[in-house]
């Protein structure tokens, strides 16, 4: 499958040098270089769109209001499923697809903004002469208000089983590379938990990212539009770095000067990428499944697994810290996130609370009259 497809474009009044959309798009990507993590998510946008244009035989310049719904349904169920969904894969392997799954409500909500953002750009640099999103402002919005609560996510009972089975130790006399993969696996799952990393921060994060002033130690993230954060450092996570950094012969603490990968490959020295990082945490829910499936444990808690993602840790650490007490203010700050209101989407405790306030809420049950109703012939009466 191409990635990028090249389509002949006629525009007039062009601002820029390019002869083909896909010239056009790189020139736009280039603008977010700076930030890798920016750069690949609207990278992988942006070929969703060219490729289901190629399949479409249209162009950027063709897209109205019509195709934009069109293309929006094509991101909730990309058909036919074997060329557009696949498991992750190198992007230049043959089996590369351009989706994992179909795209929830949010995850096209978020396609839709970036898009949009797009064409404000090409209308700019007149390669299009409209930009047929801000047709659909008010889809997106009520679409927006339709986000509920956080839902993927590990509910405590299962990260507990979850978190014991990463912590039994390999058989004895297991070989070197064993015991590697057991520190590595407990690390990036702790690392997950306790800190709430996006999966590429995990991935691209060094030893020098912990650092300790005041005899605190803080993990320093650059992130999502590439913002810097400090982030508080649990005593549990400088426990499972002391492990694993002893385990690759280093001292307990991190130094200042220390460029060296936090998540390492097999031979203790390269750093894993995106789409190994990926594959190692799936793979784990994928075991841990089969776990529970060979004990003939609960279906509910295999489906669970099975379904989850990577992204669902990050979920799960959030919605845990809230549901242990972490305030709101703080919350934000470890996820974050830009908006309080994005944030309060974890706050699963205050939907406890409402069922247990509106179940006070109650009808006084009068059982039937059995007798009068077999009196007048089972007939109800006005």
């Amino acid at each position: 499958m191409a990635i990028l497809p090249k389509v002949t474009h006629t525009a007039k009044s062009m601002r820029i040098t390019a002869n083909d959309d896909a010239q056009v798009i790189g020139q736009w990507l280039n603008e977010y270089t700076a930030s890798a993590q920016t750069f690949r998510a609207y990278r992988k946008e942006a070929e969703r769109l060219l490729l289901w244009l190629e399949a479409q035989h249209l162009s950027l310049a063709d897209i109205d209001r019509q195709r934009l719904d069109a293309f929006e349904h094509f991101l909730a169920d990309p058909q036919p499923a074997e060329r557009w969904v696949g498991a992750p894969r190198p992007r230049a392997h043959p089996d590369w697809r351009p989706f994992r799954r179909p795209l929830t409500a949010a995850s096209r909500r978020q396609s839709l903004v970036i898009l949009q953002g797009l064409f404000s750009w090409l209308v700019e640099a007149g390669w299009v002469e409209h930009n047929p999103f801000r047709l659909m402002r008010d889809k997106r919005r009520r679409l927006d208000n339709r986000r509920e609560g956080i839902e993927r996510y590990l509910e405590r009972p299962l990260w507990d089983w979850l978190w014991q089975w990463l912590n039994r130790p390999p058989e004895k006399g297991a070989s070197p590379r064993v015991h590697f993969t057991w520190q590595r696996r407990r690390l990036i799952f702790g690392f997950a938990y306790l800190l709430a990393p996006r999966i590429s921060e995990m991935a691209s994060a060094r030893m020098s990212d912990f650092t300790c002033r005041e005899g605190r130690w803080w993990w320093r993230v650059v992130g999502k539009g590439d913002k810097l954060a400090s982030i508080p450092v649990p005593p549990d996570m400088l426990a499972l770095l002391g492990e694993w950094r002893a385990h690759l012969g280093l001292t307990p603490l991190p130094e200042s000067d220390e460029i060296g990968p936090v998540l390492r490959g097999l031979d203790g020295q390269r750093s894993l990428g995106d789409n190994q990082l990926y594959r190692l945490i799936k793979g784990s829910f994928e075991d841990a499944a089969q776990e529970i499936e060979a004990a003939e444990g609960g279906a509910v808690m295999v489906q669970t697994l099975r379904k989850a993602t990577p992204h669902w840790l990050r979920h799960t650490a959030i919605t845990h810290q809230a549901q242990s007490g972490v305030e709101l203010r703080y919350l934000a700050r470890t996820a974050r996130h830009s908006r309080l209101d994005t944030t309060a989407r974890y706050l699963h405790a205050e939907a406890q609370e409402w069922q247990q306030q509106v179940s006070a809420h109650r009808l006084e049950m009068i059982p039937p009259d059995t007798d009068s109703a077999a009196d007048d012939g089972g007939h109800e009466s006005l």
